[in-house]
């Protein structure tokens, strides 16, 4: 039985992962800011086959609580065997330009918590030298871009930091996974003027994300061809990319 910690729990790519990993009996501890959320998912994934579903109220953006977080997750679990980071917001980038606090907030939302999350379960898998730690990120972390560079910076930020503590975590048996999804049918994307081809459904990402995982892979696209869009992109020389609206 896998002991999975889900943050940001009643995101839609977290419910769509943490059904996946129900229906294999997982005993799930869930993270997130909205008790009412938190308990229908954890009833919908006891009736999917989860061994256990506890949950935990938190606004990740305090992240003094994080630390009482993760010592009531291991009193639930033991030892995780996975920890899912899913927590974000997807800010409005003119809004954020007219107000630097704007700004701010919005970073410290989508990479501040999320970096000191990941610094407290990295000592935690370290000391067990096992384990599976993955941190949904975006696309728009590979190149800043001008229509969301707010957004794309702290997820850039969040890759960075990965990268380093991925080498330092494989000398302790730990395996970190980058998720890097594109377009997802969220909340957060309901209201923009997509491309509906490029536009993935969340339960083919969950499965995704969670083979990904499995294999203990480095970075995952989700899906696969925004590897091959987002190289084509990073691949646009400087005086060029500056001149386009993307």
């Amino acid at each position: 039985m896998k002991k999975i910690l889900v943050i940001g729990a009643t995101s839609t790519i977290a419910i769509a992962c943490a059904r996946l990993w129900a229906a294999r009996g997982a005993a799930l501890f869930l993270v997130g800011r909205n008790n009412e959320k938190l308990a229908a998912v954890s009833s919908d994934l006891l009736v999917r086959g989860a061994h256990a579903a506890h949950t935990y109220q938190l606004d990740l953006n305090e992240v003094t609580g994080h630390e009482a977080m993760l010592v009531a997750a291991a009193s639930s679990l033991g030892e995780f065997d996975i920890a899912l980071i899913a927590h974000g917001t997807l800010p409005d980038q003119a809004a954020c330009e007219r107000d630097p606090e704007l700004t701010i907030r919005e970073f410290s939302t989508n990479a501040t918590s999320t970096l000191s999350l990941i610094t407290g379960l990295a000592n935690r898998f370290e000391q067990q030298r096992k384990g599976a730690l993955a941190v949904i990120t975006s696309v728009a972390g590979d190149r800043g871009r001008p229509t969301n560079y707010v957004y794309g910076s702290a997820k850039a930020a969040v890759s960075v930091f990965c990268e380093g503590l991925r080498a330092r975590l494989f000398k302790a048996g730990v395996t970190l996974t980058d998720i890097r999804p594109g377009f997802v049918a969220t909340a957060m994307t309901q209201d923009l003027q997509l491309p509906a081809a490029l536009v993935a459904q969340p339960e083919d990402v969950a499965r995704r994300i969670v083979r990904g995982i499995d294999r203990g892979s480095d970075v995952l696209y989700a899906p696969a061809f925004w590897f091959l869009i987002m190289g084509i992109i990073k691949s646009i020389p400087r005086t060029l990319f500056k001149r386009l609206t993307l």
